[in-house]
């Protein structure tokens, strides 16, 4: 049967080339091997894969359609449910959601959904055929919507509304949009101009875009409803970078992993020296952290000409919570792991610069409210590594700008918006939210999902209110 055929890997480019550029590393399939791999799914009844997937996408069937080598309606079909399906094909963790739930794996490899869902959205938009898939615009007659921050889980919601039949302006304060799609995900990972093609796509479904306004500060959320918008929705993210609260921090040649990636990312720095970016990389660069946002940190510094580069993490390989395939890539590349080792100090020279780190072992004790073992420092195990760049990826909360400007907006302590997880409703009656301003840093799909709950509850919102008003 099929489904005895080993799973297909995916090509990437050689290491070797790859540190000295920043093109895509993961090549994708080609067609032949696309069709291979989605014949070795064999079509359970019950369809768990579907289970695993926050935005609930069809998966059967557009693998079904790939077999049989109908791409672009495979495609079309995953469009149906996820208006982001070339994002989602590279940077989804698959493997621990749908793919987790497929039964193959079960005693052996399971169907690479995610490589499938990336061949079908390339496909489709090299053949030309994308425009004739897209919906015609929504009316607007259900009600209007202002959708803020156009991440992942704001460019969701907006799509999901716009397909409702919702009027949509999506606001974003910087001057091109994607939030974390453009500015947080290096270019070998995810192409801007990938981003580019599926932001197209959700304008074309009748998403109104306003760049360079800053909710909360250009326009506050009560001007917004009095320009007549039945409902907002919160998507900008967690932009408010994490540090060690350690000495030295505040010496020169540190950064938070958010500055330093926003840095690369629009300020075109992988593109030098075509563009001659402002972004200095020391020769010797640590990255502490150890979850994907480390790792994108990690192997962007090797490609702006960084000569050794550690990730140092107080847990063991065991606790990484990055993706094993960034972990892959990143050692492919020449990236040192620093296990079970902690900063306590970050050093200075006399010009105020970094140029070193003192560090101390650890141990792995008992678990600790995360189910993962607690670290703790080996006594006497202090030691000193020579670097003149740390980079910070220890995680993020929301920025305050936005949700301090909002009266009545419930927070939870790290400063995230605080919802009902079945709708997404805030304590304002009206405001929605979703994503990492509610859940802190976490997964672009993750977003994804919430910004499909919560254009949910505003449809379901909208229509109450007007049911009650009539």
């Amino acid at each position: 049967m099929p489904a005895k055929v080993d799973r297909h890997p995916m090509p990437k480019q050689d290491p070797r080339e790859r540190i000295r550029n920043f093109n895509e590393v993961a090549l994708g399939y080609p067609a032949d091997v696309a069709v291979g791999e989605a014949m070795r799914c064999i079509g359970c009844p019950k369809s768990p894969c579907v289970a695993g997937c926050p935005v609930e996408v069809d998966i059967p069937s557009f693998v079904k359609l790939i077999a049989e080598g109908k791409f672009v309606e495979a495609a079309r079909k995953i469009k149906e449910k996820n208006s982001l399906p070339a994002i989602c094909g590279r940077v989804c963790p698959q493997e621990t959601q749908c793919e987790e739930r497929c039964t193959l794996g079960k005693k052996g490899k399971p169907v690479a959904i995610g490589a499938l869902e990336r061949f079908a959205a390339d496909y489709e938009r090299a053949s030309g055929t994308q425009a004739a898939s897209e919906p015609a615009p929504a009316s607007g007659a259900a009600g209007r919507v202002a959708v803020v921050g156009s991440g992942p889980a704001g460019l969701t919601c907006a799509a999901d509304l716009a397909k409702m039949g919702y009027s949509v302006v999506l606001f974003e304060s910087l001057h091109s949009t994607g939030g974390v799609l453009r500015y947080g995900i290096p270019e070998f990972r995810l192409p801007k101009a990938i981003v580019d093609e599926e932001v197209a796509y959700v304008k074309s479904l009748g998403v109104e875009v306003r760049v360079n306004t800053l909710v909360g500060r250009t326009v506050t959320v009560d001007e917004l409803f009095r320009d007549g918008f039945d409902a907002i929705f919160l998507g900008t993210g967690a932009g408010l970078p994490h540090f060690l609260g350690i000495p030295g921090e505040n010496l020169n040649g540190v950064y938070s992993a958010n500055e330093f990636l926003t840095r690369s990312n629009l300020m075109k720095a992988y593109r030098f020296p075509e563009y001659d970016t402002p972004v200095w990389v020391g020769k010797r660069v640590v990255v502490v952290g150890a979850g994907n946002v480390a790792m994108d940190a990690a192997r962007t510094a090797l490609r702006l000409g960084a000569e050794k580069v550690s990730i140092v993490y107080r847990r063991s390989r065991a606790e990484m919570p990055a993706r094993l395939e960034e972990i892959e890539n990143a050692e492919e590349e020449g990236v040192e792991l620093m296990l079970l080792t902690n900063p306590i100090r970050v050093l200075g020279d006399e010009r105020g610069w970094v140029r070193g780190m003192e560090c101390v072992r650890m141990e792995l004790g008992e678990p600790d409210e995360s189910g993962r073992r607690r670290p703790v420092p080996v006594p006497g195990s202090e030691f000193v590594i020579d670097i003149d760049t740390m980079i910070s990826a220890v995680g993020t909360d929301p920025n305050p700008l936005l949700v301090r400007s909002v009266p009545g907006l419930k927070l939870g302590r790290h400063g995230n918006v605080i919802v009902n997880e079945e709708t997404g409703e805030t304590s304002v009656p009206g405001v929605f939210a979703g994503g990492d301003i509610v859940t802190g840093s976490a997964t672009v799909i993750a977003a994804m999902g919430a910004g499909k709950i919560a254009a949910r509850g505003i449809d379901r919102y909208i229509r109450a209110k007007r049911e009650r008003s009539e």
